[in-house]
């Protein structure tokens, strides 16, 4: 969807009106909603509702409009319907749109009976979804802007760049901080041009670009004579006058906000394409005072608003972890009434209340993943989160007491209180986007912000694209 300054602008408003007041939910560790009481922290009426609710109904707080699986319709407390028709008509959808296949470009390369392979070669699922989709819009956006080069931000092992280079015959610089990752990519490169010289004919070969890989870590000192410079010799380039898009597939934490800095600084850059990861990972004023620029707020709006006393919350490390979790998944694991795996947060919690118990100065340490099993045993779930920890020393008489044991019979209440949290993740990931297509607009820039991957598939499905006016 494209999007203009005003339209934005009063999304935000209403958005940071909504996070104010639910401020206090968002910030809460589900760890430690027994150590915390986090139950009783909650409205009454919510409370007395949700007790009587059985746990799939709670499915309807995530549902989306194109979810019609739940036909159960439970009675909610005013309060809670009325965030959640907000919520629904302020988030950005995380559905793809159905008609996004039809104008994109096709790669006949990815069905070679003796290529496609080599293409998604050690490539998971989840990774194959996203690079195929990706590529698609890479190579458009190229057509649209006459554009022949693009520069890949954290490649990687060249998994897209390859689609595009071979595939689409796009010339591209890949960026990628790890020498090994790049040792190994154009390995890949060098099998796969093997294979297809004995499989394909001269001319078909001719159309094929090799990526060029570069071990260089970009951050936001990288001055954009740098940053052309690199390009320019990639390519082996006589100067650095050429038109790029720029391109990043989950681009870290504060990354994305370097991809937006380096395209707004280049004028040779002519499009932005990237899907953004890990928006816990970004600086911020409170968490990096000392910071010259911040992965957020990025626009000058945003930044505006917070400063005002309506608006003067801000988005947490908690808060931006929470928009980081795969809603989808938990839909439908509520939706089919999986309560094994959704006791797992309710032995997490426990757990906490015993390490703070015998470590007060240890909160919220890392402890092993441990996947829930049919019966287990909280004792048995505990000696494997705490394998290899300071926590290991505890023995089961530790483990054994009757506040852990009536903590986790309240298993449902901890399922409903992950699901507020959840419900309200939308809600921060889209003040994060809507932050950095104000960025891009604010500098001259026409923004567009849509679904591309299923989200069940690929949680953090959203890309931003730009072009310079």
């Amino acid at each position: 969807m494209s999007y203009g300054t005003l339209d934005i602008s009063s999304k935000l408003d209403i958005c940071l009106s909504v996070v104010q007041k639910y401020e206090w939910l968002l910030n809460s560790y589900v760890s430690d909603f027994y150590v915390d009481d986090h139950w009783n922290k909650l409205p009454l009426s919510w409370q007395k509702h949700l007790e009587q609710l059985p746990v799939e109904s709670l499915a309807e707080l995530l549902q989306n409009d194109d979810d019609v699986q739940v036909t159960r319709r439970s009675v909610w407390p005013l309060e809670l319907l009325a965030l959640r028709q907000v919520l629904r008509s302020l988030d950005i959808s995380r559905t793809p749109k159905g008609q996004q296949e039809v104008t994109l470009p096709g790669c006949p390369l990815l069905e070679h009976r003796k290529l496609k392979h080599m293409f998604m070669k050690c490539v998971k699922p989840k990774k194959s979804h996203e690079i195929r989709r990706m590529a698609a819009i890479c190579a458009r956006s190229c057509q649209q802007t006459s554009v022949r080069f693009v520069v890949d931000f954290g490649a990687g092992l060249g998994h897209l760049a390859r689609i595009l280079g071979y595939g689409y015959g796009i010339n591209v610089c890949c960026f990628e901080m790890q020498a090994d990752l790049n040792r190994q990519a154009l390995s890949i490169d060098a099998k796969l041009e093997s294979m297809a010289a004995k499989h394909m004919d001269a001319s078909e070969l001719a159309n094929f670009k090799r990526p060029a890989h570069l071990t260089q870590r970009l951050n936001s000192s990288t001055s954009p004579t740098e940053f052309l410079e690199s390009i320019r010799e990639a390519f082996q380039l006589p100067d650095t006058d050429i038109q790029f898009g720029i391109i990043g597939l989950h681009p870290c934490g504060d990354l994305g906000a370097t991809l937006m800095r380096m395209f707004l600084n280049c004028k040779q850059a002519k499009f932005l394409n990237f899907v953004g990861c890990c928006y816990q990972k970004m600086s911020t004023q409170e968490t990096q005072p000392k910071f010259d620029m911040h992965g957020y707020p990025l626009s000058s709006q945003l930044q505006r608003q917070l400063k005002t006393e309506a608006h003067s919350c801000q988005l947490s490390y908690e808060a931006r972890e929470i928009a980081c979790h795969a809603i989808e998944l938990y839909y439908d694991r509520l939706n089919a009434g999986q309560h094994e795996y959704l006791k797992i947060h309710s032995l997490r919690a426990a757990a906490e209340r015993i390490i703070v118990h015998h470590f007060p100065d240890h909160r919220h340490s890392a402890l092993r993943n441990v996947k829930h099993a049919p019966g287990m045993s909280f004792n048995a779930y505990f000696q494997k989160a705490v394998e290899g920890t300071r926590f290991a020393e505890l023995s089961s008489t530790h483990l054994s007491n009757k506040q852990i044991e009536t903590d986790l019979l309240h298993w449902e209440r901890i399922v409903c209180f992950y699901t507020l949290r959840l419900m309200l993740a939308p809600h921060v990931e889209s003040i994060i986007l809507y932050d950095r297509a104000m960025f891009l607009l604010e500098n001259g820039c026409q923004v567009n912000i849509e679904a591309i991957f299923d989200p069940r598939i690929s949680p953090r499905n959203h890309i931003t694209s730009a072009v310079k006016s």
